[in-house]
């Protein structure tokens, strides 16, 4: 007999008064190779919260651009400025992209528009993304682009407010504490 057990399959043994997750366990965490998982967020970053956060995040992106063109200018000249700039201007996506894969990974869990507003990116179990994980979020905000800003609006209909590429990789926003 086949048992599929996961991580928040309930659970009881002899002696306990009531179910369990088999995570809470830790027999069970040995045999199966669970992790103990962290008590899931109770409080989510809000729409407008994200909204200002991303902002921030062009805002600092734009800026470093900026800066970085000002630098090539003052080099290069005014021609070579134009190209620079043309095809820099269409590479800022990408860098926000990247930029907002890294940091979401990192140890604080945010870029510095999310750390501003006090919010940060986890897995569903409130735990800190893998850097792949955190890519392919980052990678499926372009779908929430595509489908006309649908898939951002789609955390009106989610009680986590999860954006639609929050769903399609298992990640949460959340906010340590109401105020």
């Amino acid at each position: 007999m086949e048992l599929n057990v996961q991580p928040g399959t309930f659970v009881r043994k002899p002696g306990m008064d009531d179910y369990k997750e088999a995570h809470e366990l830790p027999e069970l965490r040995a045999h199966f190779g669970f992790r103990a998982q962290q008590i899931t967020p109770q409080y989510f970053a809000s729409f407008d919260q994200r909204l200002v956060a991303d902002a921030i995040d062009y805002l600092v992106v734009g800026f470093v651009f900026m800066l970085l063109m000002y630098i090539v200018y003052l080099i290069a000249g005014l021609n070579a400025f134009r190209v620079i700039f043309i095809i820099g201007f269409s590479l800022i996506g990408l860098s926000r992209l990247i930029y907002g894969a890294i940091a979401e990974a990192s140890v604080r869990q945010a870029t510095i528009g999310k750390r501003l507003m006090d919010i940060k990116v986890t897995d569903s179990g409130g735990n800190r993304l893998s850097l792949g994980t955190s890519f392919a979020r980052n990678f499926a905000k372009i779908i929430s682009n595509l489908t006309l800003g649908i898939g951002y609006l789609y955390c009106f209909l989610n009680k986590k407010q999860q954006c639609l590429h929050d769903v399609l990789v298992d990640t949460l926003v959340v906010k340590d504490r109401l105020i």
